[in-house]
This record gives structure tokens, C-alpha cells and sequence, in this order.
């Protein structure tokens, strides 16, 4: 028996990395009937143990054991709320890819992965991607954009993938890490990891010109194994996540500026919709707690009870 990394899923087969060497591996029949709630028992990122086939083909194998996963970040279609999926797992930090043109990224969506990463407790840095890219007045939007995000205290980047601006920083900081990268189809994820490491030569594509979304050149999660012991997890161009597994009234704990406020309402149970006295309510109105932010809130709130229900 042997251990290894899962780097890839095609569904119904896996590429392991073990020692160098590379395998290709099946589910073992007895793990596919275990009561698994996701579409996917093993996912890119899995530590797991593997048994090589015969003499003849020695780099396939069947995995009969999957190890302890210290975290993992899932999606769920908003409009087929029972196909859950996970995306990957034992990540040391998330690389959301924003762009605000071409594809223009919504801020439900960035909020979306962020309260995700939240409840899985992942670490986020919001990549502010194609800055070379953009006029005066797309700048001063990025501006207010990444604003929004600084003053709750996330980490965020600006950077031009294609022009290899800021790419250095980013490097480091990647350095001995399993990180993955997510964004809508389109904000240079495929780019962003070839500037890190030319050599890699991922598939890019262009805009489609009639929506303003990129075309899909991720079929499948992968990890790819660089330099100076970057490991990256490129995921598919993801147009949209679902609250999973997280109730209405759990979802205030996952947005920083609402949890670190909400003792200052009249009520303990107040979830920050109408109720009188609420200090979210109040810091909407007075500016201290961003707009944009609370118009998502109230949507995930929804959503989250709508999936439940």
C-alpha cells in the first residue's frame, strides 16, 4: 500500500502524486456504497491510501482509505439544491480572482465564497485581477470595491496576471502552501497560475463578446505542483455558489463587520432584517458597514432558508 495526493478528479478516476511518481486510481467498489452526502468521496487535495494493480500496470491502483481532511470548501447549484460537490479539501489558503470588467464579478458572488471560506475556515486573499487593463473611472470603481473588503479586514491584491504586476508578492507568500484558486469563468485564473511558473503552460481562453463571461478551459479541479513547494489547485470558471449545509441564523456569524456589531442590538436573535433597534441596520444608515455587503447578507440569508426549507 502506498499514501499519496490527489491532483486531479475526473469523476470516475483520480491522478496521485506519491513520491514523485504519478498513478491513476479507481474507488475501491466497498467505498462507493459508504453514505456519503456529496457527489465526490474523494476530492483534489485528499491525502489517501492506494493499492497498485498487478505487475503489469503498475501505475494504476484502487484507493481503499481516505485520510482526515483538516478542511474542505464545497459548492452547491442554487438551482439544484441536492447536488452537492467538494471542490477541494486540506487547503492552507483561498485566492478569490476578482475582475470588475470583462468578466465583471458581482459582489454577491465574492461575499457568497467568502462566507463558504468563513464556515470552513479557510483563509482568503481577493485577487483584484487585469489592472492594466481597465480606464480611470474602471480604477476608481476597484478602488471603492477593494475598499469594502480592506476595512473588514481581508487581505487583498491588485494585479495584472498577463502583465506580471505584483505576481513577485504573491509568490512568496504561496511558498509551502496548498492553495486554491477561484473566480468566475474569465478573471485569469489559468494566467494567473502560468505568470507564477511559465513553464506550467495552462490553457487560457477568451471572452465570450456577446455575455462578457469566459469560456471554460477548466473541466476539472486540479493541483499543480510548482516551485519552491507551491501547490495550486486551479478549480473551474464557477459562476455561482450555493449556501451549503448553513443555517439562516448561522450566517451573521460568517460576516466579520456583522458578528463583531450584533451584540449591540436590542435583541440576541436579531438577524439584522427589520427588527427595531438593530445595530447592523443602524451602521448600514450611518455608513460604517457597507451597503453592498448587507444587500448580500439579506440574499444569503434567503437563499440559506430557501435551501432548508
Amino acid at each position: 500500500m502506498k499514501k499519496g495526493v490527489v491532483l486531479r478528479s475526473t469523476g470516475s478516476s483520480y491522478s496521485i502524486e506519491s513520491e514523485g511518481n504519478l498513478y491513476s486510481c479507481k474507488l475501491k467498489g466497498k467505498m462507493r456504497l459508504q453514505n456519503i452526502k456529496s457527489t465526490n468521496p474523494v476530492a483534489v487535495g485528499d491525502n489517501v491510501i492506494f493499492e497498485v494493480n498487478d505487475a503489469s500496470k503498475k501505475d494504476e491502483g484502487k484507493i481503499i482509505d481516505i485520510g482526515y481532511r483538516k478542511n474542505y470548501i464545497v459548492r452547491k447549484s442554487v438551482n439544484l439544491s441536492k447536488q452537492t460537490q467538494i471542490i477541494a479539501s486540506n487547503i492552507d489558503l483561498a485566492l478569490l480572482m476578482v475582475t470588475i470588467h470583462k468578466p465583471k464579478t458581482y459582489p454577491i458572488f465574492i461575499d457568497r465564497f467568502l462566507l463558504s471560506a468563513e464556515a470552513y475556515h479557510i483563509p482568503v486573499i481577493i485577487l483584484f485581477n487585469k489592472i492594466d487593463s481597465f480606464s480611470i473611472d474602471q480604477l476608481k470603481d476597484l478602488e471603492s470595491l477593494k475598499k469594502i473588503y480592506d476595512d473588514i479586514g481581508y487581505k487583498t491584491y491588485k494585479i495584472s496576471a498577463k502583465k506580471n504586476q505584483n505576481i513577485g508578492k504573491l509568490k512568496k507568500i504561496l511558498i509551502n502552501k496548498v492553495s486554491m484558486i477561484s473566480g468566475n469563468s474569465g478573471v485569469g485564473k489559468s494566467t494567473f497560475i502560468n505568470a507564477l511558473e511559465p513553464e506550467i503552460n495552462l490553457k487560457t481562453a477568451s471572452i465570450s463578446s456577446q455575455h462578457m463571461q469566459g469560456k471554460h478551459t477548466t473541466t476539472f479541479a486540479e493541483m499543480h505542483i510548482l516551485k519552491n513547494g507551491i501547490k495550486i489547485i486551479d478549480t473551474p470558471g464557477i459562476r455561482g455558489f450555493g449556501v451549503v449545509n448553513i443555517k439562516a441564523e448561522e450566517i451573521r456569524n460568517y460576516f466579520p463587520e456583522i458578528f463583531i456589531n450584533q451584540g449591540k442590538c436590542k435583541f440576541k436573535n436579531c438577524l439584522h432584517k427589520n427588527e427595531p433597534k438593530c445595530a447592523i441596520i443602524r451602521g448600514v444608515e450611518d455608513g460604517s458597514i457597507s451597503k453592498s455587503r448587507y444587500k448580500s447578507y439579506i440574499h444569503l440569508i434567503k437563499e440559506g432558508t430557501n435551501i432548508r426549507s
